[in-house]
């Protein structure tokens, strides 16, 4: 029996052995109390990994359009985010000016072409920068859908501030 004046945290109970259950086979190299370790690394020699290019050369190998696309769709809830923020501040404005829709409509979708065009400079800057000298490869778009929704927002922020209600609303909450 234990000593009765551990506290039973530290008790352990000894368990007679039993005939018929025994120690299973052990795996190669297995000792009790030693972590089993995988296979020591070769050391680095260089500070980032490489990466094969598609423009490494002509052997290498090229990903399909697919994966491409499938890439910038990663990321783009924050451009349709933005997208939709822009659109309802434009409605605001263009409803508030109550004149021929044509002119605000074109306006608008001069926007979302810049926002394309920042979209699509974006990526082309993050491909010479991250992929040609960091060498490193980019899993998805969420930078560039992030810099065209900061600018999509940016645009509907400035749709609301030509609006003299909204602004004369904003100017009574905040006391100015």
């Amino acid at each position: 029996m234990a000593d009765q004046t551990q506290p039973w945290t530290e008790r352990t109970v000894e368990v007679p052995p039993q005939p018929g259950v025994g120690v299973p086979p052990q795996r190669d190299a297995f000792r009790r109390g030693v972590a089993s370790v995988g296979q020591p690394r070769t050391p680095r020699t260089e500070p980032f990994p490489t990466v094969e290019h598609e423009w490494a050369g002509p052997d290498a190998p090229r990903r399909p359009l697919s994966w491409h696309l499938a890439q910038w769709r990663v990321g783009r809830e924050f451009s349709a985010t933005g997208a939709l923020f822009a659109f309802v501040c434009w409605g605001v404005w263009a409803i508030s000016n109550w004149g021929d829709l044509t002119g605000p409509l074109l306006t608008f979708v001069l926007s979302l072409l810049v926002g394309v065009g920042l979209f699509l400079l974006a990526r082309l800057l993050g491909h010479l920068i991250l992929e040609r000298q960091f060498g490193r490869i980019r899993r998805s778009a969420r930078g560039a859908h992030l810099v065209t929704a900061a600018y999509l927002v940016g645009v509907g922020i400035a749709y609301l501030q030509q609006t003299s209600w909204v602004v004369s609303a904003w100017n009574f909450l905040t006391g100015g």
